[in-house]
């Protein structure tokens, strides 16, 4: 399986000649969705779900399918009969060759004012784990993991925690628009000490094969 590393937390994978995209949102490439042969989406948030993004994606490719929670699929699903899964905690599925299965129930907590929206994490091939905005432990073993390594929601030693229970055999960034480079050396050295798992980052654009 190859991951492409995209803009924020957007990934691609490419797996048997097709491609499956998670968030998609309107921090990623314009095209970011574009190509997919599936999609996923954690949540509604625009950083992660961007509407007009994933309409070009199915509008440009009529077989693709879209697999989210009920939030996002309901905006969706009139205009693409079909080809709109609602998904939650617990589901399994195939998703164009890709075997997925759903964790999590809601995003992490920003502020107790602000009322927490849903969000489901993707377990790919019982390989990869992109748990969207939550720390979403799957409970299963997970290779890559990958974290969202800076977020209004989140401190580094929380990621550092989040590693250490999850045990990935790697992690990779996500939702890392907010990061400037000047402070990445930061959490790198961080990560690398402190997580127990090799820690990777990619730049938007680079891929690495799992």
């Amino acid at each position: 399986m190859k991951l492409t590393k995209r803009l924020h937390s957007c990934v691609q994978l490419e797996k048997d000649g097709r491609t499956l995209v998670i968030d998609p949102g309107a921090f990623s490439e314009p095209d970011a969705g574009l190509g997919a042969d599936a999609l996923l989406v954690t949540h509604e948030h625009p950083d992660h779900f961007e509407e007009g993004r994933l309409r070009a994606a199915l509008d440009a490719n009529p077989a693709a399918r879209l697999w989210t929670l009920r939030a996002v699929a309901e905006r969706l699903a009139p205009a693409y009969p079909g080809r709109v899964h609602t998904v939650g905690h617990g589901d399994a599925f195939e998703a164009a060759g890709f075997e997925v299965r759903a964790h999590g129930e809601l995003h992490a907590v920003i502020h107790p004012d602000i009322p927490r929206v849903t969000n489901v994490g993707y377990l790919v091939d019982g390989s990869l784990f992109h748990p969207g905005d939550a720390l979403t432990v799957p409970g299963v073993p997970v290779e890559t993991l990958m974290i969202p390594v800076h977020a209004p929601w989140n401190k580094v030693a929380e990621v550092i925690d989040y590693v250490r229970e999850v045990k990935p055999n790697r992690t990779i960034d996500i939702h890392d628009a907010y990061l400037s480079d000047i402070a990445r050396p930061i959490y790198d050295t961080a990560l690398n000490a402190l997580s127990g798992a090799p820690h990777g980052r990619l730049t938007a654009g680079d891929h690495t094969d799992l």
